[in-house]
């Protein structure tokens, strides 16, 4: 059974990353929360600073539903981020704003459907000639 918190989001870090205050007022937890299977383009990667707005204009201060699906290596929540009755990580998908991140999606095929119209719209990250994901930007950015 997958747990659900409901949390007031009061930052945004990046285009898959926010930061939420999760309980009840006066007794709540700040948590971090990397949506599950997406990810975003890098800080100095191209459309980075729209994906962060566009979660942010999604998001932030508002109260989500964040479906847990575990944490990462760096003790963030990974979830689904439910903001005003829209899934976060499928909007920035279909919005071209994040990739479909293979490693992590394999619960999550559905989004490929997001992922496949915003390349066939050529929206965002998919309106460039060749646009890098991030995994493999960052891979090449440590070499």
């Amino acid at each position: 059974m997958l747990e659900i918190l409901f949390c007031l989001v009061v930052g945004i870090s990046d285009g898959d990353t926010l930061k939420a205050r999760c309980g009840e007022p006066g007794n709540y937890e700040q948590v971090r929360v990397r949506i599950v299977a997406i990810d975003a383009p890098e800080r100095e990667q191209d459309y980075s600073a729209k994906s962060r707005e566009y979660l942010s204009d999604l998001c932030y201060r508002v109260n989500a539903q964040i479906v847990v699906h575990g944490r990462d290596r760096y003790g963030r929540i990974v979830g689904q981020v439910i903001c005003n009755d829209v899934d976060a990580g499928s909007a920035l998908v279909e919005e071209g704003l994040a990739w479909v991140y293979p490693q992590y999606a394999k619960d999550h095929k559905y989004l490929y459907g997001f992922q496949d119209h915003a390349q066939n719209e050529e929206l965002n990250i998919w309106s460039m000639p060749n646009p890098v994901p991030p995994w493999e930007w960052r891979r090449e950015s440590r070499e």
